[in-house]
């Protein structure tokens, strides 16, 4: 099933899984043939760090490249909709205590609290998926119900 992906984030892993290539790579290829020329492997720390490095690298390049793989690039700038669909930055109201948040919903590697983007796999970004403006949506976390309401919905490149 296609991954839905900014496009911005598409770039971001491709950039990554060039430079893992690029320069990751090659350089811990050069760091296990010279710890190798050490001699002693079996008492080698070097080479056990680098052989650990190699292996998290190529873990990496595989798991990028199957995201890449599944990725379904869906343009933000220029679009419309009158309900809350991936892409979308929706300002809601907490009812409790009717404090404004904003969030803008995005694929799962792109989640980053620090800039109000959550996955839309998140209990939040699910809940929130489908409603409109003047809907109210409720959100159970482990620690309580929070319930929003939706007040306005926008669609804006970061």
């Amino acid at each position: 099933m296609p991954t839905p992906i900014t496009k911005k984030g598409y770039d971001a892993l491709k950039a990554e899984l060039d430079r893992l290539r690029k320069v990751e790579r090659p350089q811990v290829i050069e760091a296990i043939a010279e710890a190798r020329a050490h001699g002693d492997l079996s008492e080698n720390a070097e080479y056990d760090a680098a052989k650990e490095r190699q292996g998290f690298i190529e873990s990496r390049i595989a798991e990028i490249e199957g995201k890449l793989a599944e990725a379904r690039v869906v343009e933000i700038a220029g679009r419309t909709s009158d309900t809350v669909v991936f892409g979308a930055t929706v300002l809601v109201v907490e009812q409790e205590s009717q404090s404004k948040r904003q969030y803008t919903l995005v694929g799962q590697d792109e989640a980053d609290m620090k800039f109000n983007r959550i996955s839309i796999q998140s209990p939040v970004g699910r809940a929130l998926i489908g409603k409109r403006v003047g809907d109210f949506v409720e959100v159970t976390t482990p620690a309580k119900t929070v319930e929003y309401e939706v007040v306005g919905i926008k669609f804006e490149e970061f």
